[in-house]
């Protein structure tokens, strides 16, 4: 809400010369204050209500070397698509679907991955779990299978890079 004041009769700054009419002007900034605060308790609610979803992993140290037998290794490869090989050691790998066929969205973990997983960690205490994915494959696998690892309270599991020798052993796949 602006207030316009006229000043009363002519007011000039040199005798002799006539000047221009000045108008004064007043504007109420309360109203815009008040909007402004409004949006930014709106903004300071909105924002803390919604909380990011985060996964925790731990790394190891850069140089640190864990040696493991062979046999105690199921290695979990991810292709492009979204299939995972498992294998067991040196053994060729065996094609397992992540996801049910009925619905891409819904894991298959709970049917043959999950029982492979908990048949395998069940038999051998000491068994790590590989997991490698490939370039071509989504990130939303991964992030699947470490959450349905986290469920099963496997906690150990590695993630290793995907290498050309990886994509041979998918070629001899069973």
């Amino acid at each position: 809400m602006g207030i316009v004041d006229s000043p009363n009769g002519n007011h000039s700054r040199k005798k002799g010369k006539k000047g221009s009419k000045r108008i004064g002007f007043h504007l109420d900034m309360t109203p815009m204050v008040d909007v402004a605060f409004l949006l930014l308790t709106f903004f300071m609610l909105t924002t803390t209500f919604s909380k990011a979803n985060t996964m925790e992993i731990n790394l190891p140290p850069e140089m640190t070397e864990v040696k493991v037998a062979e046999n105690n290794v199921l290695t979990l490869r991810i292709s492009d698509n979204e299939s995972v090989y498992c294998s067991l050691g040196s053994e060729a790998p065996s094609r397992i679907p992540l996801y049910d066929s009925r619905d891409t969205r819904q894991l298959s973990l709970s049917g043959p991955l999950r029982s492979l997983l908990k048949q395998q960690t069940t038999q051998n205490s000491k068994l790590v779990i590989v997991v490698k994915i490939s370039d071509k494959a989504r990130y939303k696998h991964l992030v699947d299978i470490i959450d349905e690892l986290n469920l099963m309270k496997i906690d150990r599991f590695s993630l290793d890079d995907f290498t050309d020798q990886d994509m041979a052993e998918i070629q001899r796949a069973v």
